[in-house]
């Protein structure tokens, strides 16, 4: 430890040793102080463990009030993007954004979850699905076309085909084409629209918006102004319940 932090450590320490131990030092001699603190601490080795998780839930704190505030000055691209793709009442009092890739392991297994909220809730629940393609090339291509087919109405029957496609080879035109007719996707105008500027952008803004919040992985799950990040639909469902909840 270099001197400099050894005296702010001691100076901060010296004010958790007995008044006693501090009447008879001169706050401006270093060694002193750091020789008085330095002898508690040996007497007294928890602090250190004590300071550590004290320093640690601070830290934690700070992290979620930071998250939090991200999360609350971007509601509006969050929840009320016209080009993006729901499930649920769009009146329903509480909302939950996905960011997912097809690609992602974790995000088939809580596809068919997310789906069925808004009904487990009884339309007290909305679901809007953010692409965030970033495992693959094929991810893009995915999005791409989800995004087109819900140019036809079909994008929640899209979604969920590109979900159960196979991850190993499952993502080749061929296959997202595949997807597409058993959604009941026309193939050529959902390729034509796949090229479109509408269509690139709004899979590129909510890229943008994932950059911006510091979403790396999938799949991440908001409700509010918190996070989720994984999997985790049991975290998902206490923070919809204590959401609804506040509302009721």
């Amino acid at each position: 430890m270099n001197r400099k932090l050894t005296f702010a450590f001691a100076a901060t320490a010296l004010a958790l040793t007995p008044a006693c131990a501090q009447s008879n030092v001169d706050t401006s001699d270093k060694e002193a102080i750091e020789k008085i603190v330095k002898s508690y601490i040996l007497e007294n080795p928890e602090i250190i463990e004590d300071a550590l998780i004290a320093l640690e839930e601070q830290r934690t704190a700070q992290a979620a009030t930071k998250v939090a505030d991200a999360l609350l000055s971007k509601q509006d691209e969050l929840i009320s993007n016209p080009a993006d793709y729901s499930v649920g009442p769009a009146d329903a009092p509480v909302t939950v954004v996905e960011f997912f890739d097809y690609r992602c392991g974790f995000c088939k297994r809580s596809a068919q979850w997310a789906v069925e909220l808004p009904e487990k809730y009884d339309g007290k629940v909305r679901v809007v699905f953010k692409e965030l393609p970033i495992l693959s090339a094929e991810s893009e291509k995915a999005a791409l076309a989800a995004i087109a087919a819900g140019k036809q109405g079909k994008y929640i029957e899209m979604h969920m085909a590109l979900m159960e496609l196979d991850n190993g080879s499952g993502f080749g035109p061929a296959e997202i084409d595949g997807a597409a007719k058993s959604a009941g996707v026309d193939v050529a105008k959902m390729r034509a629209d796949m090229k479109s500027m509408a269509v690139q952008k709004t899979v590129s803004d909510s890229k943008s918006l994932a950059r911006e919040l510091d979403i790396g992985g999938t799949p991440n799950f908001i409700v509010g102004t918190e996070m989720v990040a994984g999997a985790d639909t049991a975290s998902v469902e206490r923070l919809i319940e204590a959401a609804l909840e506040e509302v009721s």
